[in-house]
């Protein structure tokens, strides 16, 4: 099927990319002419692990290619996506002015019918807006054919998109007619030759606030998780343990159940305040939403706090080196990350912070701003330099396994490693006379450490060196 996916930011790219790859044609067009050149230069303006692969491969086979003449485009195609941002305002609010206005440039364009797909995330009654804006400017034009407006929302993770799109869990689409229903059909039919039931067929309100409904339930289990934690803390259990216990019970399962630093990136907080607006909205107390919300802000905020009592409140002149920046691994998103209200926090009181993110410096950089007392570094190396304190905020694989009697050398001994995804080995920490301080489970002090000192012709001294406090 021949597909115009209007937006290429995120969720347009990697669709498109992904609908290329089934072996639909695909033009993706933005109005962003720079992104375009980039883009016709195979290279994405986003950080998606295999994503350049996919592109190169789709625009050899003739697949895909890039645009910025909607106008031009729109006349070949059987199907348009609108896959164009909705940020939010300041009450949550979605701003639906891109979606609007992509709908009024397609209805002032086309001359046949065709398809049209939101799969931008819009609040309940977009895809009717939509459709009005179309249906009355093709009566202007005095054009008296129906353009079916389906809603297709979007269920991708930032790192594993590729995957999330090619090899979907379900494929939810709302529409109210059968050719809406035709289009999906066809377009999704390479996922329905090995899962027949894989579309969740819906109408066009249920699928909008299907998208809204499980962002929240995620954010909900991560908030959930995270005031568990405190009360581990504070009762003397260990979060790990618990999430364990309960998620080996099948009604709960494993999954979204780690406590952390607070949730971030641009679905969860944007989607769980939408939600909020909503229910203000059509006169509904969400109550639940708003202790989600709530919940994940006093996260952000406890996380700068443990730090901060650590160091007894003086953290005037610390150095503390930051692994991680973005919200999530295997992404450069750093939009609502916990690490910016973390580094905030530490920057406002005097310490000095030195960061280290495989991908999301140069976009943390951008929306933080200059800082005499932040940098970012170049390497986990970097960072330590000087440091009197490590900070784990994202849990990136090359984080995984560093040399802890190295980092034990740079820091000092019982100097504080404050693992804040609860990512780290704990016992390897303390071994090597390090302080483990995790979120929702005791802390683990240094073990004094037994050192070889080279002594004559080669003759070694076994000694014991006990952590200073």
């Amino acid at each position: 099927m021949r597909i115009l996916m209007v937006g290429t930011g995120y969720v347009g790219l990697v669709s498109g990319v992904c609908l290329a790859e089934c072996g639909h044609d695909v033009i993706c067009a933005d109005i962003d002419e720079n992104k375009v050149q980039m883009l016709r230069k195979g290279k994405s303006p986003i950080y998606e692990p295999g994503i350049e692969q996919l592109m190169s491969r789709a625009m050899k086979r003739n697949r895909l290619r890039f645009s910025t003449n909607l106008e031009e485009d729109i006349g070949s195609v059987e199907a348009v996506f609108i896959a164009v941002g909705t940020p939010p305002g300041e009450d949550g609010a979605a701003d639906l002015v891109y979606v609007e206005r992509v709908a009024s440039d397609i209805a002032q364009t086309i001359t046949k019918p065709l398809t049209v797909i939101v799969k931008s995330t819009v609040p309940v009654g977009s895809c009717e807006r939509v459709e009005s804006i179309i249906q009355s400017t093709l009566a202007t034009r005095k054009l008296h054919f129906t353009v079916p407006v389906v809603s297709n929302p979007e269920f991708l993770k930032e790192g594993n998109a590729i995957r999330d799109f090619l090899k979907p869990d379900r494929i939810v689409i709302g529409t109210q007619n059968q050719a809406g229903q035709d289009t999906l059909a066809a377009i999704y039919a390479p996922f329905t030759q090995e899962k027949p039931d894989i579309l969740v067929w819906l109408d066009r309100r249920s699928a909008e606030l299907t998208k809204y409904a499980a962002n929240a339930m995620l954010a909900t289990r991560i908030s959930f998780m995270n005031e568990l934690a405190m009360l581990c803390e504070s009762a003397g259990g260990d979060i790990e343990q618990v999430r364990r216990g309960i998620a080996s019970d099948p009604r709960i399962g494993p999954l979204f159940l780690r406590a952390g630093a607070g949730y971030g990136g641009s679905c969860f907080p944007k989607d769980v305040k939408a939600l909020r607006h909503l229910g203000n909205l059509y006169g509904t107390h969400l109550g639940i939403m708003n202790a989600v919300h709530d919940a994940n802000e006093v996260q952000k905020n406890h996380c700068f706090e443990l730090i901060s009592k650590h160091f007894n409140g003086a953290l005037k002149g610390k150095s503390i080196a930051i692994w991680g920046l973005s919200f999530k691994p295997e992404t450069d998103d750093v939009r609502e990350a916990p690490a910016l209200t973390i580094v905030q926090g530490l920057v406002s009181a005097g310490a000095k912070v030195k960061a280290y993110d495989p991908q999301g410096g140069e976009s943390f950089a951008a929306i933080f701003g200059a800082h005499p007392n932040f940098q970012t570094c170049l390497s986990t190396e970097e960072t330590l330099e000087s440091a009197d304190a490590l900070t784990l905020l994202t849990e990136w694989s090359e984080f995984r396994f560093p040399n802890w009697q190295a980092i034990a050398l740079t820091l000092g001994l019982n100097a504080p490693v404050f693992d804040l995804r609860n990512f780290f080995d704990r016992e390897t920490v303390s071994a090597a006379g390090l302080h483990y301080i995790g979120i929702g489970r005791p802390s683990l002090p240094a073990q004094p450490r037994t050192t070889r000192t080279k002594l004559n012709k080669g003759e070694h001294h076994d000694r014991t060196i006990e952590p200073q406090a």
